[in-house]
């Protein structure tokens, strides 16, 4: 029995969440390339150094699309890195985006002489910087684009 209660205590969700608030289940990621296609055909949003932000309203719950290729970040361990500060990023967010799915893409590589390590602190710093602004940035286009059709009915 005393092998269950530790696996019991693995699963459990810090105090003040509940499961699902704290899941990143599948119905909030892009999956299909028709669904990564719908998005990346409409203009990017907004743009940082090395991240730009696509968006797309659909009337459903918030999903997140990444695109972080090889050729800007070469390393698995970077692309994986990345990958996990989006997730954890928007997951806090996901509320601000309802209605809406977002695609995330890596365009330019990160500079090795300032970071040589794969997953070095400053690298974690920046893209955690750069996500983090451009997710402000989408959620503040977002309620920026509810707040439009509201305004032209009442002219």
């Amino acid at each position: 029995m005393k092998l269950s209660d530790e696996a019991d205590n693995a699963n459990e969700v810090p105090h003040g969440t509940s499961r699902t608030q704290a899941a990143f289940p599948k119905a909030a990621r892009l999956l299909k390339t028709d669904e990564f296609s719908s998005v990346f055909r409409l203009r990017p949003w907004r743009r940082a150094a090395h991240f730009v932000v696509y968006g797309r309203a659909t009337g459903n719950e918030a999903r997140l699309g990444l695109v972080i290729g090889k050729k800007y970040a070469p390393r698995a361990v970077t692309r994986n890195l990345v990958r996990r500060i989006a997730r954890e990023a928007f997951r806090v967010r996901r509320a601000q985006f309802e209605g809406f799915d977002l695609l995330l893409r890596l365009h330019t590589k990160f500079d090795r002489k300032a970071m040589p390590c794969a997953s070095s602190p400053p690298l974690k710093t920046l893209c955690r910087t750069e996500i983090e602004m451009l997710l402000d940035k989408a959620a503040r286009e977002v309620a920026r684009r509810r707040a439009a059709p509201e305004t032209g009915a009442a002219s």
